[in-house]
């Protein structure tokens, strides 16, 4: 008997969350309908007559209601995609549609929905849902209706086998049947896709790998992060509840127009959908009139605004407000209003100047108005003093710059004001949180969308970097001499020589040296042919100034000719006439742009300055070539325009950094460092090995009946394992029981154990992250940012040229070490060597007997080197308290001979260089920082404390705490 399976583990997990918020259940079988039916009609009557009192005294004419709702059912029969006829069922569904069903034929609204109480509709959830069109049968996992309309479609898959994933559940979705059974589809606002570990939602014709997650916000920070059925069932909660459900179809999902004149259908991801009620709720409170949102670049930030604006104009109790979308920048401008343009949002309208501005507002339009707030420099005092006015603000952090944004808040002196920003905040920046933050919300933030967040969602890639600093060889020599002779020749003072050289030495005309310009492009050039063409990507070139776009291109047409790049840079009055041709205009620009987004077009590279270093959103952009000094929010701005999401290939965003604005960022990178265990390959000893091994796997579960199957019982085991520590003690126990059970097999005394394995199995399946090589890179849930990175993290070592991947396999060797074991009679003769110094003292040969003993067990089992230092440190301590009590060691060099004449003395060829300076290297950093009497000062433990960790976590890359306090322990006694 299977305990754990598709249906009871999860189909009926997710049938029962949902049912528990009032929702009854039907299975398919009982449903009032043929198997060809999309509708369950009597329900869809039920509801016209309800809703509309024209229906209701005439109920007669529900038919022919329903007869122009089938004429859409069938027209998606002949479509290759639904999306079109899901349009079209959708305004129906709004009440955006009207007959002539009133008084001597007078046009009505048709209600089909009451969006006003969700719970008054008749809702019913289902299970195993057969349709039939033609000769193709098709089954559904989870159907939810309302009023007789399956408005969502959900598919399940077993949480215990590893080789399904919610990616199969939504592949069989939407390659299987949004097409082989198209009319099913018509009424649908989402489906759904879970194995029982993850949950995503999406939209007709939406990609699968556009599927997006549902979390909710945390309001415990230090509360484990929820897995299995667990965060299934909070993801239940928040999406298929009947409220969230009309939400997402009356306000969350948008029909756009893409890039190749297709009709898209766009659902609000998580946080789009919980910042834009934050933000509805605080208007409708009124009591506070401010806001910060925090949403990484690349996150979606403008079709926040898009969801925002449209659930905001719905209000009633709003009446017909006005919503300003204020900019900073003409290319945002011109990104966000497309964003709505193709969104065909109502009502809206983009300023073109200053003075269409201030007619809008003084006329107190109600629209929704897109504009710039450089279009505020011409307005005198309060232009609308309404109260239903809401301005969000993009880039808040740039946006308030000189007067521009106090000119806006003294015209619209009653308006509610968001800030929305793609780049964290820094506390420092308190006009940001002056202007925005409300004391009301912890942290400044009213919504808070982090890199890590939208990396761990894929809403965004992760960025990898790669360092190629260029070394600037300069002839001091020659220039001093040269420099003298010309302050001869033109008899300059002493003043005029410093500002002279100074200006000669600046960083501007070291970064534009003609010779380091064609260096660096060639660099780029073949980086761009090796590395990045070849996977059918496209890259941003971003120099120092205009003169430089110039240069690089003149050097870049050289190696791949002129119609692999262009440039493009804003239009100032002293331009050179010459670089007219690289300011496009609006129109053109669009055309550039279009150009770069299509893969088949042969412009590959984009040349910038300052230009679409914001506002430019390109998915096909993967590298970033950065050659300009750039900080703080310009610089993460600049480079989030590579995190773009392109299915199915682009994994990541590249930046290749010429100027080492990266240098913090890798000096920071810290290497988890797991010991690897390996199983002694002695079939006698695995035997004994399995039973202790499958204890202390179960030992995780105490009290959880093992014979309990279905979701009650992944619960109870999920939850006992909840906690991050707790998951990965299991996860390591589990891999020992796997890999003693992978050996032992065909054993027959396995037979003994088969049922706790296969339960420990499906448990840990349930829990471990998916990862789906060739589909997606899906990388485990709430895993740190640093260990995203650590897999691609490329630094060029200029010395030998040689590219070096620096990853946590990278570090396990060199800290292991590699050849052969050093021969015993090696390790004997050093043994002697050492005890000889001490030939009349005891503690002494016990000490080298340890050290042999020590030396000889990590050379035969080749375990982990943290156990080796580990053991080491505690033999340093020992051996420096034994040459303290002989007074042998003078008090200057306590404090470090013992340690390093250990390691002096276990130093072999095979002996990595991580261990041959780590004592070297602590003693200098403590001696420089250490007092008299530190031991004793709160400062003086937390000064001593921050060096050691910074020596070992960041220099070395050994993040053990075991070893950081014998350390500690070590520095405290001696130091």
């Amino acid at each position: 008997m299977t305990l754990f399976n598709e249906a009871n583990s999860v189909r009926d997990f997710v049938r029962d969350r949902v049912s528990s918020t009032q929702v009854p259940f039907a299975p398919g079988s009982a449903l009032s309908r043929t198997t060809s039916d999309v509708l369950l009609e009597s329900q869809v009557k039920a509801a016209l007559i309800r809703l509309n009192p024209e229906i209701a005294a005439d109920p007669a004419k529900a038919e022919q209601v329903l007869y122009n709702l089938r004429a859409i059912l069938l027209s998606a029969r002949t479509s290759p995609h639904p999306v079109v006829a899901n349009e079209e069922f959708t305004a129906w569904l709004t009440g955006q549609k009207s007959m002539p069903l009133g008084k001597e034929g007078e046009h009505v609204t048709v209600r089909l929905i009451d969006f006003d109480h969700p719970e008054a509709n008749e809702w019913t959830i289902s299970t195993e849902v057969t349709f039939v069109q033609g000769r193709v049968e098709k089954r559904f996992d989870l159907v939810l209706w309302c009023n007789g309309f399956p408005l969502v479609v959900g598919e399940a898959k077993s949480p215990t086998r590893p080789a399904y994933t919610w990616i199969d559940a939504a592949a069989q979705i939407h390659d299987d049947y949004e097409k082989s059974v198209a009319p099913f589809f018509v009424p649908n606002v989402f489906s759904f896709a879970t194995e029982g570990k993850d949950f995503r939602y999406g939209t007709v014709g939406m990609p699968v790998e556009l599927w997006g997650p549902w979390r909710e916000e945390d309001t415990d920070v230090d509360a484990p992060a929820k897995i299995g059925l667990a965060a299934v069932g909070e993801a239940v909660d928040g999406v298929l509840k009947p409220a969230a459900v009309l939400d997402f179809l009356r306000f969350f999902t948008l029909f756009a127009t893409d890039k190749k004149h297709r009709k898209i259908k766009i659902i609000a991801r998580f946080q789009q959908f919980q910042a834009t009620n934050l933000i509805v709720e605080r208007v409708l409170l009124g009591k506070v009139k401010q806001g910060l949102i925090w949403h990484f670049q690349g996150s979606g930030k403008s079709l926040l605004m898009v969801f925002t604006a449209l659930k905001l104009r719905a209000m009633a109790q709003l009446t017909n407000p006005t919503i300003l979308i204020v900019v900073d920048r003409i290319d945002l401008d011109t990104q966000i209003t497309g964003t709505f343009t193709a969104s065909d949002v109502p009502g809206l309208v983009s300023t073109d100047d200053s003075a269409q501005l201030l007619k809008l507002l003084g006329g107190g339009a109600r629209k929704i108005i897109i504009t710039t707030i450089h279009k505020f420099k011409d307005a005198e005092g309060v232009l609308d003093g309404r109260n239903n006015i809401i301005a969000m603000v993009d880039e808040a952090h740039r946006t308030q710059e000189g007067d521009l944004g106090q000119k806006m808040r003294a015209a619209l002196p009653n308006a509610f004001l968001f800030g929305l920003t793609g780049t964290p905040i820094n506390k420092r920046d308190r006009n940001t949180f002056m202007w925005f933050g409300a004391q009301e919300d912890e942290g400044g933030y009213l919504s808070r969308y982090s890199f890590q967040d939208s990396i761990r969602d894929g809403a965004t890639l992760p960025l990898h970097f790669e360092p190629r600093l260029s070394k600037l060889h300069i002839d001091q020599e020659a220039i001093d001499t040269a420099f003298a002779e010309l302050a001869s020749e033109r008899r300059l003072s002493e003043e005029d020589k410093i500002t002279l050289s100074k200006k000669a030495a600046s960083i501007e005309v070291l970064i534009k040296a003609p010779d380091r310009v064609r260096q660096i492009a060639a660099d780029i050039a073949e980086h761009f042919k090796t590395k990045i063409e070849p996977e059918g990507f496209k890259a941003q070139v971003v120099v120092y100034d205009k003169a430089s776009c110039v240069a690089y291109k003149e050097e870049l047409d050289h190696h791949l000719g002129a119609d692999a790049s262009t440039i493009v840079m804003s239009k100032a009055r002293g331009d050179k006439p010459e670089w007219s041709k690289w300011t496009p205009g609006a129109e053109d620009l669009e055309q550039v742009l279009a150009r770069f987004n299509d893969p088949a077009d042969p412009l590959k590279i984009i040349i910038v300055t300052a230009k679409l270093l914001t506002g430019f959103d390109a998915p096909i952009l993967q590298c970033q070539y950065l050659d300009k000094p750039l900080k703080e929010h310009t610089l993460l701005q600049a480079i989030t325009r590579t995190n773009r999401v392109y299915p199915p290939y682009k994994k990541y965003g590249l930046i290749v950094d010429y100027l080492g604005v990266f240098d913090d960022v890798a000096k920071s990178l810290a290497f988890d460092d797991q010991a690897v265990q390996r199983v002694i390959a002695n079939i006698e000893e695995l035997k004994n090995q399995l039973e202790p091994a499958m204890a202390a796997a179960i030992q995780f579960f105490p009290g959880v009946d093992r014979t309990v199957g279905g979701y009650e019982g992944l619960i109870q085991a999920q939850s006992a394992i909840a906690d991050t520590a707790t998951r990965d003690a299991f996860g390591l126990a589990y891999s020992v029981v796997s890999q003693l059970w992978e050996a032992l097999s065909p054993d027959p005394m396995l037979a003994d154990y088969k049922a706790d394995y296969r339960w420990l199995t499906d448990v840990y399946e349930s829990v471990r992250p998916s990862d789906i090589t060739g589909r997606l890179v899906w990388h485990a849930l709430g895993a740190k940012t640093i260990d995203l990175i650590n897999e691609h993290v490329r630094i060029e070592i200029p010395e030998s040229a040689e590219t070096v991947v620096l990853d946590a396999q990278t570090i396990e060797d060199l800290m292991l070490g590699k050849g052969g074991d050093v021969p015993p009679k090696e390790i004997e003769k050093l043994i002697t060597a050492r005890i000889a110094r001490h030939l009349n003292n005891p503690v002494f040969v016990a000490l080298g007997q340890r050290l042999n003993a020590l030396r000889v067990k990590y050379a035969d089992i080749q375990q982990s080197s943290l156990d080796f230092l580990r053991e080491l440190l505690e033999l340093a301590r020992d051996t420096v308290a034994a040459e303290k009590a002989v007074k042998e060691v003078p008090r200057e060099e306590k404090g470090k001979a013992a340690l390093s004449e250990l390691f002096d003395t276990l130093k072999t060829e095979q002996t990595p260089i991580i261990v041959d300076n780590i004592v070297n290297r602590i003693d200098e950093v403590v001696r420089a920082i250490r007092f008299d009497g530190w031991q004793s000062t709160i400062r003086g433990d937390q000064e001593v404390r921050q060096a050691l960790r910074k020596t070992l976590y960041v220099q070395f890359k050994i993040r053990d705490n075991d070893v950081f306090e014998k350390a500690l322990g070590y520095i405290r006694e001696y130091y």
